[in-house]
């Protein structure tokens, strides 16, 4: 027999009022000082606003929750605890509303339900981790990353801009904020694992949204301690095995033969880039590197400024070249784009071979030349971001996975 989906939404109701009753029950106390709602105020109260959709609608269900907040308002009154806190009050409220939702999207209802539960669950932790781990420092650094994203961003005009329309201010002002959420990124990862497993760790997930950026945020730690600089080196150079990777993958979804030209140099580079990373990890692993304490900020809005106007300065000599000798040959044309980002050059040209305008085998020279380009990039900011120990150590790196590349094209080339 088929239950009545009216029957199900109510159990749903039910299930929510129960679940946030729970976490209540266990927390209400006991004597004069107890919270007036437990397990089956919460229950009764999900209940209610189930009920008051199916008589009322939405109206019925503002009703039921102007009285909620009545009765709370009087139990808050009445309360003889020396913490009067309104936890308990504000989730009874939401909790009527919860019920309310789930005859209408009881998944939605769940989901919310099972989150509030959560945070009501945590609340010691919370509280240890914004009074004892949080540093004001670091909340700052959160406020600055919050403004750059919902405020300044959405006002930033998104057009083409400047001399020969090379300056986007949108995109490069999405670089400053990648650039700062990739060194919080590498920040809560040595808070949580420490500098010999984070910022190796850090460094492989950032790469993945830009190998350039990553390089230039593991400089800025760098030159924050002495004794994190292997770790940060490992972190630099693990950002280009996911470049590696996520080249493979754009060539795989718009060439297949394009990515069969390349995997030969594709491989070779990942694997310079996994070896001359891993020695460095193992650096790391083996040094002292636990004594850095962690007290600076999060991320160098300096320094995020700094790349932005390098990649700016970048964008405007690449332009200024193309005006000057033009379009001639897509090797030049990748090669300027390569300065800027390598993947979008790839794109292009496997985009060309898919359609049949290009042999897949000349296909191979334009996007080494735009990953060479992009190496230079790197090189400049690991030169720039960084102290000097540091860019004695990351650019050899860079430049070996270069040559691993085009040693791999060269040896395929001879090969065939």
């Amino acid at each position: 027999m088929a239950i009545d989906p009216l029957v199900l939404k109510l159990g749903a109701a039910l299930g929510i009022g129960l679940l946030i009753g729970v976490e209540r029950e266990r927390r209400k106390g006991s004597g004069a000082s107890r919270s007036p709602a437990g397990i089956r105020t919460f229950a009764v109260g999900s209940l209610a606003g189930a009920v008051s959709v199916v008589v009322g609608g939405v109206m019925m269900l503002a009703v039921t929750t102007a009285g909620v907040l009545a009765l709370v308002a009087i139990a808050y009154w009445r309360g003889n605890t020396k913490d009067p806190g309104l936890t308990t009050e504000l989730a009874l409220a939401v909790t009527v509303m919860l019920g309310g939702l789930s005859m209408q999207n009881p998944v939605l209802a769940g989901g919310v339900a099972v989150a509030l539960a959560i945070l009501l669950a945590i609340k010691s932790h919370l509280h240890r981790f914004v009074s004892r781990v949080l540093t004001e420092a670091e909340m700052r650094d959160a406020l600055i990353l919050a403004a750059a994203t919902l405020i300044v961003l959405p006002l930033v005009p998104n057009r083409p801009m400047g001399p020969y329309g090379a300056l986007n201010p949108h995109a490069i002002w999405l670089i400053v904020i990648l650039i700062m959420a990739i060194g919080a990124a590498g920040y809560v990862a040595v808070r949580v694992l420490g500098s010999r497993f984070g910022l190796p760790a850090a460094g492989l997930a950032s790469g993945f949204i830009s190998s350039a950026a990553t390089i230039g945020a593991m400089g800025t730690r760098a030159a924050k301690a002495e004794n994190i600089v292997a770790a940060a080196v490992a972190g630099a150079v693990l950002s280009t095995v996911a470049t590696v990777v996520q080249m493979a993958l754009v060539l795989a979804s718009t060439s297949m033969a394009t990515l069969a030209a390349l995997s030969v140099p594709l491989g070779c580079a990942g694997v310079a880039a996994g070896v001359y990373g891993a020695i460095f990890t193992v650096l790391a692993l083996r040094g002292n590197t636990e004594a850095d304490p962690q007290t600076g900020r999060a991320f160098s809005l300096r320094t995020a400024l700094i790349f932005a106007i390098t990649l700016s300065v970048i964008l405007l000599a690449s332009a200024a070249l193309q005006d000057r000798f033009g379009e001639n040959g897509i090797i030049f044309a990748a090669a300027m784009a390569g300065f800027a980002d390598t993947h979008s050059a790839a794109i292009s040209v496997a985009a060309l071979v898919a359609s049949g305008k290009l042999a897949a085998s000349d296909a191979l020279l334009p996007i080494l030349a735009a990953f060479s380009t992009n190496t230079i990039t790197k090189v400049v900011l690991a030169a720039t971001s960084g102290t000097l120990a540091f860019a004695v150590r990351v650019i050899p790196g860079l430049l070996l996975v270069a040559l691993a590349a085009w040693a791999g094209a060269f040896g395929g080339f001879f090969a065939g």
